[in-house]
């Protein structure tokens, strides 16, 4: 099974790349982030028409996740709150969360907030945040052990994930509390695929649009995919690919692959 996950910062901007990126590598699920669009504009019919299956989370200019399935996907469920109904709306005012079964495996498709800089609302919003999806995952658990956790998390969790331009010391996306959301969420038994085959740095996922951040590659990883000890120990390769970052007005982001 191969799932990918790819932050598209818009699908409708970037259908076609999605569509032609899905034709050279047909992969099992492809996980969206930053869709951007409300679900009934969401461009279905030219996926459906090659044969996949759609499950979408969105909102207008914003947000939205979704799914992308070449077969049917089982007990699909958007948002914390079909698994954790008792907590507060605020958690899924900003569609962030799907998650479907596909062969016994659980794909839980996450945008992470950003949290804009360190200390502001937005970032104690992401702290909160991250505590939620620890709970959400607790209970996922309960009933499946499969599980591959993916998505644009914007986190890098080690050093060796930020290009060494940048001075991490209370940066957003490196601050340590928000690294230590994260390892408390890894906690419950989840690995870092990418990081089984590969431990070199100069490895990212995103790099920003401006001073030419790409072909200096000056880049983050905060893309990840991370399994549970089962899907883990099964894990044969787990990649980024660059391509379609080299594009004409692409993502900020690039697709990672895992196969298992």
């Amino acid at each position: 099974m191969k799932v990918a996950t790819w932050n598209v910062n818009s699908v409708r901007t970037r259908l076609d790349q999605v569509i032609d990126w899905l034709d050279q590598n047909p992969v099992d699920v492809l996980c969206l982030q930053e869709t951007k669009v409300v679900d009934a504009d969401f461009p279905r019919s030219l996926l459906e028409n090659l044969g996949y299956h759609l499950y979408i989370s969105g909102q207008k200019s914003y947000n939205g996740v979704a799914l992308i399935s070449r077969q049917p996907l089982q007990d699909v469920t958007m948002g914390f709150n079909a698994i954790l109904p008792d907590i507060q709306p605020e958690w899924d005012d900003q569609k962030r969360v799907i998650t479907g079964i596909i062969d016994g495996v659980r794909i839980v498709n996450l945008y992470v907030p950003n949290g804009s800089s360190v200390g502001s609302e937005k970032y104690e919003y992401k702290l909160g945040w991250l505590t939620v999806l620890r709970k959400y995952l607790q209970v996922l658990l309960l009933s499946n052990p499969a599980i591959c956790m993916c998505g644009d998390f914007n986190i890098a969790l080690e050093d060796i994930d930020i290009h060494d331009k940048v001075k991490i010391d209370d940066h957003i996306m490196a601050s340590e509390p928000e690294r230590q959301a994260l390892r408390e969420i890894l906690s419950l038994g989840f690995a870092d695929a990418f990081r089984k085959f590969n431990s070199e740095g100069g490895n990212y996922s995103w790099w920003d649009y401006r001073t030419a951040a790409f072909k200096r590659n000056l880049g983050w990883r905060i893309d990840h995919h991370y399994l549970t000890p089962v899907l883990y120990n099964q894990a044969q390769s787990c990649t980024i690919d660059i391509e379609p970052r080299k594009l004409t007005q692409p993502s900020d982001h690039t697709p990672v692959i895992v196969e298992f």
